[in-house]
């Protein structure tokens, strides 16, 4: 048995200052307890089953009434899966209200796979604009507005320039310019209304966007990344262009990943999550945790 200030003290550690439970253990043993990291795993499942499940539940109803969710996801390891070696890679799934949303709201969700029918599953009922990197099997939500990230598609761009090599002879450079363009408007029309920034969009970043896939069609056979970033491009089109009908929403992905960092910066200190329960656990906590600091409550 523990007081509830002791497993608030094991959770805090663990999931805000990510200390994994093994140096958790050492840190005890230097005050002279013998706390094993065994004990604090069964604490940190138990109080998420019994006590913090509820939470969990209401941040996923309300989530499915916002007119914006932001989606992605992550590789995480689970320690016996039924039917799976511990080295088959899981997901943790996560889930953001938009930036000018209602209420700030962070959801995480364990599953086996990247499978599209696990977002479809979560996001059952939801018909507004689902922002997401691109991933084919979120295409299985069909009931919402699909909208694609630009800062994902200008991550393709970074990502396929040479070293040294800039817009005047490089079209990978050339790409990331034009995304640049975008984001620099779209920083002119932060304070603005989302009706006046739909206007702003429509007026001066459509102009650009339209230069975009004029310009996207003089790359002749492209190849290695340059030709992932065209593909991408390509295949995004309809997705990238679809802020143009939205001025509440971002044009970026950002909500959902920074909400990730903390989960993939605790992820270092760990190889598995444990069994699924633990998993479960994780996403039920971080869910909280998450939804907590992006409302601006102390967690000290």
């Amino acid at each position: 048995y523990s007081s509830a200030s002791v497993v608030t003290d094991v959770l805090m550690k663990k999931y805000v200052d990510a200390m994994p439970l093994y140096r958790q253990e050492q840190m005890w043993k230097r005050m002279g307890v013998e706390l094993k990291r065994g004990t604090m795993a069964n604490w940190v499942i138990q109080v998420a089953d019994l006590y913090l499940r509820p939470f969990w539940k209401r941040i996923r109803s309300e989530l499915l009434t916002q007119r914006t969710i932001h989606a992605d996801d992550t590789v995480m390891q689970v320690h016996k899966e039924q039917g799976r070696p511990d080295t088959a890679e899981s997901r943790m799934w996560v889930y953001a209200s938009a930036k000018r949303g209602d209420i700030q709201l962070r959801c995480f969700e364990y599953r086996e796979s990247r499978s599209g029918k696990w977002a479809k599953a979560f996001l059952e009922g939801f018909k507004g604009v689902l922002i997401t990197d691109g991933y084919s099997g979120c295409d299985q939500v069909q009931q919402a507005k699909h909208v694609g990230p630009w800062a994902h598609m200008r991550r393709k761009w970074l990502e396929a320039i040479p070293e040294g090599a800039d817009a005047k002879t490089c079209k990978a450079a050339q790409g990331y310019e034009f995304c640049n363009q975008l984001f620099e408007l779209e920083r002119q029309f932060e304070e603005l209304t989302a009706e006046e920034r739909l206007k702003q969009r429509k007026e001066r970043s459509g102009p650009v966007l339209e230069a975009y896939w004029s310009w996207l069609n003089t790359i002749p056979r492209p190849t290695g990344k340059l030709k992932d970033a065209v593909t991408y491009a390509q295949n995004q089109k309809v997705h990238l262009c679809a802020f143009l009908e939205h001025g509440e929403i971002e044009i970026s992905n950002n909500q959902v990943e920074n909400a990730i960092r903390p989960f993939t910066v605790d992820r270092k200190g760990w190889l598995f999550a444990g069994p699924p329960q633990g998993a479960q656990a994780r996403a039920i906590i971080y869910s909280l945790m998450e939804t907590a600091k992006a409302n601006n409550l102390r967690l000290d």
